[in-house]
């Protein structure tokens, strides 16, 4: 979906396009005498809330781009989302107002740039400049963002000639790597070669122009690795890094965002030098509507929890667009609105909606101002993940400081069945309060689980308290010279696991019977399974030789970190097997298994 001339705009080739214009001749910012190093903790210290440009423009829903694809992108535009933000979200934490791409295009994706080769508003989209725009968000108490690509643009070079801001003897030429390499996710733009003296420089030129605009938040849009591509011509890691270090030097804190789809193995990268990262492609369906449930939000259920560990304050993953308040134009039903809003709350995403905010039907309205699901959001809770296989039905946790749960059920299949979430995946039995947070009310006291009936692509989200006692596990280790391997399955070294040992390469036949399992009574119990997956990966898993039932485990995020699933089996009284078996597939690894005393 690119394109070299720029005459066309396809959906993400539009992006990298789009790759930023500073306004020439608006005010900079002369360099601090003092550079502070921005606070990354105090400026993300929770998961940023607001409102984005780029839904609106990438869709063909009528009426949104009456002048062309991406059209809706212009001063008149932003200004009346700012009022709107102000006026239905603001009190509820919605602040930044953010500027995607193509502020400094025009229709036909004409870029403007300054002499100093620096993005440049487009006259027609933004008469006043980016200045004034800034300025008008900020007097209705709100921030700014806005966006630009990584790289240099291709028409920003020049012939080389064009000279570097406040860099004396610096020209383009003396920036990028002499073959005219390209780089990030559309190759719109020249890599930057950062053993050379003047390119640190024309980031620091870029991030004064933002920051002498006013603007309190930046979209560093096609980053690699990720974005579509790989190697070392799409590696953006020094870029990000100069940037981290231009923001810090112009001595206003500035909240900095890469996208998109990043590569999790960089993910300490991004942590050190970004408030945040994209995980995933756009949720945008670059169709008739602003999004679908098919075309990448249902994604997110898969691509998430390999990240979940590496969120916190300072740092969030960006799961895109909160695009839940239009009703029609969104492209979901009522309830594939609630669970999209869920996942994003309970992971902790930023919350910035995507939605034209003067015209929220009601129930789009309830979702966004929901206070107590803005709450998990916002909270000192971690992000939840999966306390179950990521099957169709699935429940997904994280502990509160209080010693509550959250706990979120899914029905992801394309038709209506019941959830459960059983007190044993959370670690106690007995009996817990449950609160329905989208409903503000109080179910009342659940013993063992609660189970719900759901829509197709339906959720809940609860608040669980317990009233009962800890559960107690017996723990059976995977390497244990009683358990039996079959196939390809062999003991392997694991820092992360229980023992520092799992149990690898099941795949194509591999199997992993764990052997003399004991319990008391017969009974249904929820099984404990500790393993390790950098991808997410199925395997069938039986007891006693009976009927296997296939799970899908979702990914720990890389082959390092261990994480924990709990699986229902029905056990008979005295010793029993439980096989994990890869058929032919390949499965996660296994680590050991935790089997509760009492059914």
């Amino acid at each position: 979906m690119r394109s070299s001339s720029y005459s066309v705009m396809p959906a993400r080739a539009l992006r990298a396009v789009v790759v930023l214009a500073l306004a020439a001749g608006a005010v900079t910012v002369a360099p601090a005498a003092h550079a502070e190093t921005t606070d990354a903790a105090a400026v993300a210290a929770k998961p940023y809330m607001g409102w984005s440009s780029w839904s609106m423009q990438s869709s063909k829903y009528p009426g949104l781009n009456p002048d062309g694809d991406y059209s809706y992108l212009t001063e008149a535009n932003v200004n009346k989302q700012t009022d709107a933000l102000a006026a239905k979200l603001k009190k509820f934490g919605y602040e930044y107002v953010n500027i995607d791409a193509g502020w400094w295009r025009d229709n036909s994706w004409k870029p403007e740039y300054d002499q100093y080769g620096r993005q440049k508003a487009d006259p027609k989209r933004f008469p006043s400049g980016m200045k004034s725009v800034a300025d008008r968000i900020h007097a209705k108490g709100l921030k700014a963002g806005i966006y630009l690509p990584v790289g240099l643009e291709k028409e920003a070079y020049g012939d080389g000639k064009t000279s570097i801001w406040n860099a004396d003897g610096c020209t383009t030429a003396d920036i990028v790597y002499t073959d005219l390499r390209t780089t990030n996710g559309w190759d719109s733009s020249y890599k930057l070669d950062f053993s050379r003296p003047c390119t640190q420089k024309y980031i620091d030129s870029q991030a004064q122009l933002i920051a002498g605009w006013g603007y309190d938040f930046l979209k560093l849009d096609g980053v690699g690795p990720g974005s579509g591509k790989s190697g070392d011509q799409y590696d953006n890691v020094a870029d990000v890094a100069a940037w981290n270090k231009a923001i810090a030097a112009t001595g206003r804190p500035i909240h900095l965002e890469l996208s998109w789809s990043l590569d999790i193995g960089h993910a300490a990268d991004w942590k050190k030098y970004s408030q945040g990262w994209r995980i995933d492609t756009d949720v945008e369906c670059y169709c008739n509507t602003l999004v679908s449930w098919e075309n990448s939000v249902d994604d997110r259920w898969d691509d998430a929890p390999g990240w979940t560990k590496h969120a916190g304050p300072g740092g969030w993953n960006d799961l895109d667009s909160l695009d839940v308040g239009n009703g029609e134009m969104d492209g979901l039903t009522k309830a594939e609105r609630q669970s999209y809003a869920t996942l994003w709350a309970i992971a902790k995403s930023p919350l910035y909606t995507g939605d034209d905010l003067t015209r929220l039907d009601s129930y789009g309205l309830s979702l966004l101002t929901n206070k107590e699901v803005i709450a998990v959001d916002q909270g000192a809770a971690p992000p939840a993940r999966p306390i179950t296989p990521s099957d169709p039905q699935q429940v997904w946790a994280a502990k509160n400081p209080d010693g509550s749960y959250t706990v979120a059920l899914f029905n992801l299949e394309d038709s209506p069945a019941a959830v459960t979430a059983r007190w044993a995946s959370l670690g106690f039995t007995g009996k817990a309060a449950v609160r329905d947070l989208w409903n503000h009310e109080n179910l009342g006291t659940y013993k063992d689980k609660v189970t719900q009936a759901l829509p197709a692509h339906g959720s809940r989200l609860f608040t669980v308290t317990p009233h009962g006692s800890t559960l107690a596990f017996t723990g059976y280790e995977a390497e244990s010279s009683s358990n039996t391997l079959a196939g390809n399955a062999y003991v392997a070294d694991c820092s992360a696991c229980s023992g520092g040992k799992k149990v690898g390469n099941l795949y194509l036949g591999g199997k992993l019977t764990f052997n003399d399992i004991t319990v008391d009574k017969a009974g249904t119990y929820l099984v404990k399974i500790a393993y390790v997956s950098g991808d997410a990966r199925s395997v069938a898993v039986s007891a006693n030789g009976g009927g296997a039932t296939s799970h899908k485990f979702p990914s720990t995020g890389d082959w390092g970190t261990a994480e924990t699933v709990g699986v229902p089996l029905t056990l008979k009284a005295g010793s029993n097997t439980i096989t994990f078996d890869s058929g032919n597939s390949y499965a996660p690894d296994i680590d050991r298994i935790d089997v509760p005393k009492s059914s």
